[in-house]
């Protein structure tokens, strides 16, 4: 881990239709959810990702919509040059069938106060599908795949504009009370290189949180951002993460 960014994600998420856990949903636009019939109760559901929304997609089918606002703290030392970011944005998810999902997952509104960028301005959009390979419900274990694709939609001014695609797998095992989930991404930049930069980067992903009641369940997340190829352009030591995708090559780990 070559730099570390301090990262606060103030959990201020909400959703819709199919409620806080991840397996909950019960409405596909073709066939039926679950259509085994295994009914889960409240202790064996799992929460959904909370620290990195955007690449960090667990392995239900669901339909639901979520918002979220996350708060970035950027160290004074660092390639941004202190100051925070605010990000606002809401994912959309539509299961098509008990296997095949829409995910809308990047969307929003951007505010920069850095050293670096005073700016606010509208995110990239991104939007995939996600097949799940396992669904054994009875014994708590789920695989999926997915395939997106980010369209440069945004505002460069908040270091946004960039294509990208994207390609994951995510995994998640339940034992009882205990709910484990990882992901991990291969990002593709596909546009033209700006002033800044752009990389191809790995990201991945590790997610634990355990029941105490239907109010308060306790989690914890890994994230770490690693950059396989830095483009044309190096100007910055630090890649974007998922805030913006730049030519930086240094590795990156947040805790949640």
């Amino acid at each position: 881990m070559k730099d570390l960014l301090s990262r606060v994600a103030v959990l201020a998420t909400f959703a819709a239709v199919s409620g806080a856990a991840a397996q909950s949903a019960n409405f596909t636009l073709f066939g039926k959810a679950n259509p085994d019939g295994v009914a889960l109760p409240d202790e064996r559901k799992a929460v959904a990702p909370i620290s990195a929304p955007y690449y960090h997609e667990d392995s239900f089918i669901t339909t639901d919509v979520r918002g979220w606002f996350a708060y970035h703290s950027f160290p004074q030392e660092g390639p941004l040059g202190g100051g925070s970011g605010r990000d606002y944005a809401v994912e959309l998810r539509l299961a098509l069938t008990d296997r095949l999902q829409l995910v809308a997952n990047k969307d929003g509104y951007l505010d920069l106060d850095s050293g670096l960028v005073k700016e606010s301005g509208w995110n990239d959009v991104a939007a995939g599908l996600k097949y799940a390979l396992i669904q054994d419900y009875k014994n708590d274990f789920h695989v999926a795949v997915g395939l997106g694709y980010q369209f440069a939609v945004g505002d460069p001014s908040v270091l946004q504009n960039d294509q990208e695609a994207r390609g994951w797998v995510s995994v998640n095992k339940g034992f009882d009370k205990l709910h484990l989930g990882a992901t991990l991404n291969y990002l593709k930049f596909t546009g033209s290189e700006d002033a800044l930069g752009s990389s191809d980067r790995i990201t991945y992903h590790l997610h634990a949180d355990y029941w105490i009641n239907k109010w308060f369940s306790p989690v914890i997340e890994l994230n770490g951002y690693h950059c396989t190829d830095r483009g044309s352009n190096d100007p910055l030591p630090f890649s974007g993460a998922d805030l913006a995708n730049l030519g930086g090559g240094a590795d990156l780990v947040t805790l949640a």
